[in-house]
């Protein structure tokens, strides 16, 4: 199974941690977010990850080769311009197109924390026959995706407006994690170009009928965007919620 990291972000949030750094080699608890997500893409068994830089990219690409990869099979997307999800995972589609696979990947945002079981989350996709899965947690947020009660996407709502893809009367809002699952299958799908973020891309797919399914889990989770998210990482740390 393959992976993507996404690691291009400038990383606005967390400065003066990123004046001179990538966002993606922010420590937390004595070891950077990139090293933390690609052992955890490890212990999933997951060994050929393609990780996107763009902001501070050649320092994120001499970090990997002094680290050696981790013992991994990692190639490197680089984005001379900033090309958000979908962007940045449309320009990376050979990685997962290579030798016509066929097999589900694993996307992941670099700066987030969490103790979501990727293999339930697979047997999920695969079960469902999905195009793309996406973990969700009931939490509150100020942007919450939509779900039917099948748990297929139909929605989108931010503090703006609700864009549908399916209207329904009683959608469940749930907040996306930042990790999803995607059949390769997708990228002939994808008719977007240059920099667009990836959830306009589902919702468009999911009007279609193509399955974008919600995995909703209670597992622990954290966006490491904020140094004020990077200090309350720490404290549950302390309180044992994760190691």
């Amino acid at each position: 199974m393959k992976a993507m990291v996404l690691a291009a972000g400038l990383g606005t949030r967390l400065r003066p941690l990123t004046d001179t750094l990538p966002k993606a080699l922010v420590e937390l608890a004595g070891q950077t977010m990139l090293e933390r997500t690609l052992r955890r893409l490890q212990s999933f068994g997951i060994t050929e990850i393609v990780v996107n830089a763009h902001h501070h990219a050649s320092v994120l690409i001499d970090y990997l080769r002094e680290k050696k990869n981790f013992g991994l099979q990692i190639e490197i997307s680089r984005e001379e311009i900033l090309l958000d999800t979908g962007g940045g995972l449309q320009h990376a589609a050979e990685f997962f197109l290579r030798a016509g696979s066929d097999q589900p990947f694993v996307v992941h945002n670099v700066d987030i924390l969490s103790s979501i079981d990727l293999s339930a989350m697979l047997a999920q996709h695969n079960a469902q026959g999905a195009l793309a899965t996406l973990a969700v947690k009931p939490r509150s947020s100020s942007r919450q995706l939509l779900f039917d009660a099948e748990g297929q996407l139909v929605g989108r709502r931010t503090p703006t407006a609700t864009e549908w893809a399916r209207a329904i009367a009683t959608p469940t809002p749930l907040a996306f994690c930042g990790i999803h699952i995607l059949s390769p299958r997708i990228f002939p799908l994808m008719t977007e170009e240059g920099v667009f973020s990836i959830i306009p891309t589902y919702l468009r797919l999911a009007a279609a009928g193509e399955r974008i399914a919600a995995y909703q889990t209670h597992a622990y989770w954290r966006d490491l965007g904020k140094v004020e998210s990077l200090h309350q990482a720490e404290a549950d740390r302390a309180a044992g919620l994760w190691e």
